[in-house]
């Protein structure tokens, strides 16, 4: 794993939008994502352009930055491998983690929306980012 303490202790529970960046025919996409990390590898769930990307260059950069009032505090960036899972299981199970984090423990309370996508057939296909690099800086 290459992702030191100091990182995972910014990344790990942070209800920050992350940015993940693809390329396909040296042109890039950035598109905001939401995420969960645990033990080096970043899930994200995802479709469209971002899935189509991923599925043809793996190779992925992702960007989170935390600031209060337009002010930076920390930035992480990462670089890594996207694979892309298609198991409704272990959509569901990232889907969870994500949720959890960015909207609390109580499925009960989440928006219908993120209720529905808890299916045997997700909307959504689920990418994992095992990251190879990752540097962050405070300020």
């Amino acid at each position: 794993m290459s992702v030191s303490p100091d990182v995972e202790e910014l990344i790990s529970n942070a209800k920050l939008m992350a940015h993940l960046a693809t390329s396909v025919d040296d042109r890039p996409h950035v598109a905001p994502v939401w995420y969960a990390y645990d033990d080096g590898t970043l899930s994200l769930l995802t479709g469209g352009k971002k899935l189509a990307n991923v599925q043809e260059n793996p190779q992925v950069a992702v960007s989170i930055e935390k600031n209060t009032n337009g002010d930076a505090e920390w930035m992480a960036t990462l670089l890594g491998t996207g694979t892309v899972q298609t198991d409704s299981t272990r959509i569901n199970e990232a889907a969870r983690d994500v949720f959890t984090k960015y909207l609390g423990a109580n499925e009960e309370e989440w928006p219908e929306y993120y209720r529905q996508a808890l299916s045997d057939e997700p909307q959504s296909t689920l990418i994992e980012i095992d990251i190879a690099s990752a540097t962050a800086t405070r300020y």
